[in-house]
C-alpha cells in the first residue's frame, strides 16, 4: 500500500485517555505523543481514531479531539479510573467493543503494552498490521527500581513478551530502547524501527525570563530549578530536594533558591502523595519549595522559561520528553545518564548529564551553573539548537514510512 493510499490509522490507549492532563496519575509523554501525532497525521490527510477506556458516564461516547481526530471510549469495567494493575482485567471488554466496530482501518497503532493486547486481536480481525510503541519497559523498570516502587508483575512481563511477538513492528523511542527489545525481549530486529518523538516547537520556545516569572509570580532575581513531571519514586524528585538542601547551605543562594515541583502523584506516589512536601519539611527547605499542580501546555513553558534550569533525576526514561520541551525553551538540563535522556539531552553542549543519583553530585552541576552564568548562557543557545531537531513533524512523516511498509507486508501476506 503507498504511502497516498493511508486513509484511516486506529490507535488504541487503555491505560490513559488523549483527554487526561499530563504530569499526575498514569498521565505523561504517552498522551502527548497520541495527541500531536494524531492532529498531525490528520493535517496530512488520514484519519484518525483514538479507543481509550471509559472511564466517566460525564463523557460522551465519540468526541472530536481536533479535525479528523475523534476519541472514541469504549466500555470496558467500571467507569472510573482504575490502579494500573486493575486494567488487565479489562482488556477482553476493551477488545469486544472495538470489535463491534466495522473496521475499515489501514493501521493499528497501539500505546503500551495493555493496548498491544487488544491491537494484536483487533489488527488480525481486520487483517491490517499492528503497529507497536512500548513507552516503558518492565524489565528495564524492575532493574532499576527506586526505593517505595513496587516490581512489575510477572504477568506483565509475560504480556509484554507477547505484544512484542505479535506486532507487525516497533517503534522504539531511542536507539537504546531499539536494542532493549531486541535483547531483552526478543524481537526481531528487522520489525524495529527507531523514531524520537517530538515537541511542539510552536509553544515551546524560547521567551523573556522576566516575562515568565512575573506571570507565575516569581522573583526576578530566583534561582529557579524546575522539576516538571509525574510524582513518583521513578522520576526522583528526592535527589532534586536532597541536592537543593546541599545548595542552601550557602547562604547567599539560599535567599533566592525556589525549588519548583510541577506535577502530580503518580504510580506508587499516590499511595503518599505528601511525601515531597514532607522530605522538603525534614530537609528545612519546606519554604524554599513550591509545588504547583500539572498545567496546560503554554503554562508549563512559562515554568520552563522561568527556570534557571530544569532536572531530570529518573531512575529510568525511555525518552524524557520534558527534557526536549525545556530545551526548546532555552533552558539547559541537568538530568541522569539513564535510558532516553541520553538522547533527549547533549551532554556539554545542551545540559549535563549526571551518573547515578548522588545528590551530591547534583548539587555540584547545579552550583556550577548558578554560580557560571556564561557556561548557563552557553548551554542554553545548545539546547535551543538542539530541541530545534525534535519537531513532530519529523515524527510523523517517518510513522508513515512505518505504517505504509507495514501495511505492504501484510497486503501481500493476504494475497499469498
Amino acid at each position: 500500500m503507498p504511502r497516498a493510499d493511508l486513509r484511516r490509522v486506529a490507535t488504541i490507549s487503555v491505560l490513559t485517555s488523549p483527554f487526561a492532563q499530563p504530569g499526575a496519575g498514569d498521565a505523561g509523554g504517552l498522551n502527548v505523543y497520541m495527541v500531536e501525532v494524531g492532529r498531525r497525521l490528520a493535517a496530512a490527510g488520514v484519519e484518525v481514531e483514538i479507543f481509550t477506556r471509559a472511564v466517566s458516564a460525564d463523557l460522551p461516547a465519540v468526541a472530536e479531539l481536533a479535525p479528523g481526530v475523534l476519541v472514541r471510549q469504549v466500555a470496558a469495567g467500571p467507569l472510573r479510573e482504575l490502579d494500573k494493575n486493575d486494567l488487565p482485567g479489562t482488556l477482553d471488554a476493551f477488545t469486544e467493543g472495538m470489535l463491534a466496530r466495522d473496521g475499515g482501518f489501514d493501521v493499528v497503532h497501539a500505546h503500551h503494552w495493555l493496548a498491544g493486547r487488544v491491537g494484536a486481536l483487533v489488527g488480525r480481525r481486520w487483517g491490517v498490521p499492528l503497529v507497536q510503541s512500548m513507552h516503558s519497559l518492565a524489565r528495564t523498570k524492575n532493574a532499576t527500581l527506586a526505593r517505595g516502587d513496587a516490581r512489575e508483575p510477572e504477568s506483565r512481563l509475560v504480556g509484554e513478551d507477547e505484544v512484542v511477538a505479535a506486532a507487525d513492528r516497533l517503534v522504539a523511542n531511542t536507539a537504546q530502547e531499539a536494542e532493549q527489545l531486541v535483547s531483552l525481549y526478543g524481537a526481531d530486529p528487522a520489525k524495529v524501527r527507531t523514531i524520537h518523538p517530538g515537541v511542539d516547537l510552536s509553544v515551546f520556545r524560547p521567551g523573556p525570563r522576566h516575562v515568565a516569572r512575573h506571570r507565575l509570580g516569581l522573583p526576578q532575581d530566583a534561582v529557579v530549578l524546575l522539576f516538571a513531571g509525574r510524582v513518583q519514586p521513578l522520576k526522583a524528585p528526592d535527589v532534586l530536594l536532597m541536592a537543593a538542601a546541599k545548595l542552601a547551605e550557602d547562604r547567599e543562594l539560599a535567599g533566592r533558591l525556589v525549588v519548583a515541583v510541577v506535577g502530580g502523584p503518580s504510580g506508587s506516589g499516590r499511595a503518599d502523595p505528601r511525601r515531597v512536601a514532607d522530605l522538603a519539611a525534614a530537609l528545612g527547605i519546606a519554604h524554599l519549595v513550591r509545588l504547583e499542580p500539572p498545567c496546560a501546555q503554554p503554562v508549563l513553558a512559562d515554568w520552563y522559561r522561568a527556570a534557571n534550569v530544569l532536572v531530570v533525576p529518573s531512575r529510568a526514561e525511555t525518552f524524557g520528553l520534558v527534557a526536549v520541551e525545556a530545551q526548546a525553551c532555552g533552558t539547559p538540563v541537568v538530568a541522569a545518564a539513564v535510558g532516553g535522556l541520553r538522547t533527549a539531552v547533549r551532554d556539554g553542549v545542551s545540559g549535563v548529564l549526571v551518573d547515578g543519583h548522588d545528590p551530591a553530585a547534583y548539587a555540584r552541576v547545579l552550583g556550577d551553573l548558578v554560580r557560571r552564568p556564561r557556561w548557563s548562557r552557553r548551554l542554553g543557545r545548545g539546547a535551543i539548537e538542539h530541541a530545534s531537531r525534535f519537531g513532530w513533524e519529523r515524527t510523523v512523516e517517518r510513522l508513515l514510512r512505518v505504517y505504509a511498509g507495514a501495511a505492504d507486508e501484510v497486503a501481500k501476506r493476504v494475497r499469498v
